[in-house]
């Protein structure tokens, strides 16, 4: 009755644990829910006014396929101003999310057996949109011991004839790792000296405004422009912006390659919400304070709980340098007992042990490492603390 590629295709692990939190929460329990990966403050006022503005103006009819000339035109200023990229309206796609755009660039490229490189952990969406297109995810493992950051000799030795992206997310879901010019500019030396010169590289850069302590943001087409026609650039507003319900992503990328994710976006949802658009270009032309000021919030938060979790025996918790995710290694809690006798065999069983005690999280496994977890903390502080407490305790049950 289905397709074969149904059969293969999983639930996010991020979605199954939020609804089952969400049915817990409904039974009655109190749980502090750390799935999401969803900013908690509301968008702001003046691109919300901007969306009332755009209604109120009858900017209510079909935009352009790869989005209104007003929302690209400011995303070409965006990427000169913020990310020192020269590009122009017809080099810009827009989608209802990053992952549309990401989906489109995939459905357009791969073919059957076509290899995709992604260290782990990653975003378990790459996984699941690889191969819904045929193409075939090789992970390149990285360690907690670096942060998880990739390593040039392993991308060195992961490309072959049969690799047509690379994927690097900076900062990182789940991870949060972020990489510096120096990191950027040894993987473009692994793929200047290559054999293979056909893949394309797509850079994740959704995070882009969530960096800590000072860090820098570093994109890879700023830093080796020669590539800039085998790169995509991905970006979008949900996250530094607040705006994870109003659905708008970007891609900058070869016009070839844009040319023919507008022609699958044709057929699939023909354009996003016009009000989402002009709101979303509110948010890149307005002021950036805001921005600003909430990532510092987000560092605060991610210190406290750094903090707390360094009371916790045998659990390896590595510095995030952006995003708002900690990725905790849980490893030396497998093989424990639960206070029922319950053996906990893996991150998943120590995922639904923690749901019990009135703590949500997603498993590691869903970001292609078993025996770590995500949990992200664009919550209050009150609630993180409450979700350090009750995380201790739990271990401290365990035999």
């Amino acid at each position: 009755m289905f397709s074969k590629m149904m059969s293969s295709l999983r639930p996010s692990p991020i979605q199954m644990m939020a609804e089952r939190t969400r049915q817990a929460i409904s039974a009655g329990r109190n749980v502090v829910d750390m799935t999401l990966g969803e900013p908690d403050f509301p968008t702001p006022s003046h691109i919300a006014e901007a969306a009332v503005r755009a209604i109120a103006d009858g900017q209510t009819r079909y935009t352009p396929i790869n989005g209104s000339a007003a929302l690209r035109e400011a995303i070409v200023r965006k990427f000169k101003r913020d990310n020192a990229i020269d590009c122009t309206m017809a080099d810009i796609s827009v989608g209802c999310g990053g992952k549309q755009v990401i989906y489109q660039a995939f459905l357009a490229t791969l073919d059957p057996g076509d290899e995709v490189l992604i260290p782990a952990p990653y975003w378990s969406s790459y996984s699941d949109i690889v191969g819904m297109n045929g193409g075939v995810l090789k992970p390149i493992e990285t360690t907690p011991g670096t942060g998880y950051a990739l390593q040039p000799e392993a991308l060195e030795a992961a490309i072959t004839s049969r690799t047509k992206w690379l994927v690097l997310n900076s900062p990182s879901n789940p991870s949060g790792t972020a990489y510096t010019p120096a990191q950027l500019q040894a993987f473009v030396e692994v793929i200047r000296r290559s054999s293979h010169q056909s893949f394309f590289i797509l850079v994740d850069d959704i995070y882009e405004h969530i960096l800590f302590d000072g860090i820098r943001f570093a994109t890879l087409a700023a830093l080796a422009p020669e590539l800039k026609h085998r790169i995509l650039t991905i970006n979008g507003v949900s996250k530094a912006y607040s705006m994870t319900g109003w659905r708008v992503g970007y891609g900058c990328g070869p016009r070839a390659l844009i040319e023919a994710m507008t022609k699958i976006q044709m057929q699939v949802n023909s354009h996003t919400s016009s009000i989402s658009q002009a709101a979303a270009a509110a948010a890149l032309n307005g002021p950036q304070e805001e921005v600003q000021r909430r990532c510092q919030v987000f560092q605060g938060r991610r210190d406290l709980l750094l903090a707390r979790f360094s009371e916790i025996e045998s659990m390896h918790t590595p510095k995030p340098e952006g995003a708002f995710y900690l990725f905790p290694d849980i490893r030396a809690f497998l093989g424990r007992r639960t206070p029922d006798g319950t053996e906990i065999a893996d991150d998943a069983a120590f995922a639904s042990y923690l749901l019990e005690e009135g703590l949500s999280v997603v498993p590691g496994s869903g970001f292609g490492m078993p025996g770590f977890m995500r949990l992200s903390y664009a919550t209050s502080d009150s609630q993180l603390h409450l979700a350090a407490d009750r995380l201790k305790a739990a271990v401290e049950k365990l035999a």
